[in-house]
């Protein structure tokens, strides 16, 4: 990773003040002054600032119920509230697949860049899981289309699996499995559909479930949950 990404994230300075240190020759990398672009390796290489050596900080992954308002990033310039005014104060924390303003539900955050990746690669194939209340057609119209390809920006949607409920005031709840993480990709899907989206939460997220926690609460992993993460 590059050399100021790793200072963030052992805490040490903000990315800015990081490459501050780095030009005024603070910064070395297995003995020898270090430059603005440089990678490292956190885990290998010997970093020092002023003479300190820089050690690793803790892997950290957290789960937090993002509600309704709040905006994934760590500022924004329209002054709304971000999720990690919710969050502990964790460097070089950041968060896995964004969820829109308007969407709530399970956001995964970390420090693992590597994790991070395998999560997000469209490679990978990682499944995550939705729950979308919408009205517009009636269900059985829902489920038909569901089960036909349906094609966005030139590309079939990777819907793995999907469940449709018709709910009494006329609107259907519908469950959603995706092998993908395209921006707005549900809210897309729904709009080709003609479909009105009432409600969008993600309930799961590769092998993490949001399962009963609470809406502006968050829990770090569990081992079972770090394991499946590694080797997933």
């Amino acid at each position: 990773m590059r050399l100021q990404r790793a200072l963030a994230r052992a805490g040490v300075a903000s990315r800015r003040r990081a490459e501050e240190l780095i030009e005024a020759g603070r910064v070395r990398v297995n003995g020898r002054v270090a430059t603005i672009g440089a990678t490292v390796d956190p885990e290998a290489d010997v970093i020092t600032v002023g003479g300190r050596r820089i050690r690793p900080a803790d892997v950290a992954w957290i789960a937090l119920h993002k509600p309704v308002g709040y905006v994934v990033t760590k500022r924004d310039p329209q002054g709304r509230k971000t999720v990690f005014q919710l969050l502990p104060d964790v460097p070089g924390l950041t968060y896995v697949g964004r969820l829109d303003v308007t969407t709530s539900g399970l956001l995964l955050l970390t420090t693992d860049g590597a994790g991070a990746h395998r999560l997000t690669h469209p490679r990978f194939a990682v499944e995550r899981t939705y729950r979308v209340l919408v009205h517009g057609r009636p269900a059985h119209e829902i489920r038909r289309a569901l089960e036909r390809e349906i094609v966005i920006a030139g590309r079939p949607v990777g819907l793995i699996r999907s469940r449709v409920r018709p709910v009494a005031s006329g609107s259907s709840d519908v469950t959603l499995v995706l092998a993908e993480g395209r921006y707005r990709i549900v809210r897309r899907l729904c709009e080709r559909l003609n479909l009105k989206v009432e409600r969008l939460t993600r309930l799961s997220y590769g092998p993490v479930q949001l399962g009963r926690l609470p809406v502006g609460k968050w829990r770090y992993l569990t081992r079972r949950e770090l394991e499946a993460v590694k080797t997933g």
